[in-house]
């Protein structure tokens, strides 16, 4: 009802709106704030409310652009080269995670190991307990990676695109090509992302 009049007559001040409505202009106060933050309209001191004209998947799709990794990464699960693939078995499964982020001294980003990798390796009559993770992982630089600034939009757009779990978050390390890592980025964590977006316009 406030949209409907803002936008047919705007600009209208927040005593014309509440008279509208028979209500008074402290009963109003709350319920315009929110249109206002929300983006619905927009206000302008000793002029009033107009109606911002967009619309609530408009809204949606701003917010969901000012999202970024660095608020939503979590922690990364990591090993050595050296580590055997038994023992990253073993990691992947306790950590209950589908990706492990290889690392060398430093917390330096050197590759990247899938469940699909692990599969693969344990195939045969191999003795896991003696084959490195360095020998089955993908190597830098063939790792698609984002940083702490990226939005999560553009994350979940690399997930989907390269056909990966994980995304190794990383920062510039001090030598050349060097990346640090800083945490990751899953399709859960996109998945929890809209989870709480979903509950906070239901609020």
């Amino acid at each position: 009802m406030i949209i409907r009049i803002v936008k047919d007559e705007g600009p209208i001040t927040g005593e014309q709106i509440a008279e509208r409505l028979n209500l008074t202009r402290a009963t109003l106060r709350p319920d315009l704030a929110i249109l206002t933050m929300s983006g619905f309209l927009d206000a302008r001191p000793r002029v009033g409310y107009f109606y911002s004209g967009k619309t609530g998947n408009q809204l949606l799709g701003e917010h969901i652009r000012k999202l970024t990794v660095k608020d939503y990464k979590s922690v990364p699960v990591v090993c050595q080269e050296e580590t055997s693939v038994y023992d990253a078995i073993c990691t992947m499964f306790l950590e209950d995670v589908g990706t492990l982020f290889v690392v060398k001294e430093g917390g330096f980003l050197v590759g990247v190991i899938s469940r699909k990798d692990l599969l693969k390796s344990s195939m045969g009559n191999q003795d896991l307990q003696t084959i490195p993770v360095g020998v089955i992982m993908t190597r830098m630089p063939n790792i698609v990676t984002c940083r702490l600034q990226e939005s999560l939009l553009d994350a979940a757009g690399k997930l989907i695109y390269n056909q990966v779990d994980s995304l190794p978050v990383v920062k510039e390390g001090s030598g050349r090509d060097q990346l640090e890592i800083v945490g990751r980025i899953t399709k859960t964590t996109i998945t929890k992302a809209f989870v709480e977006l979903g509950e906070g316009s239901s609020v």
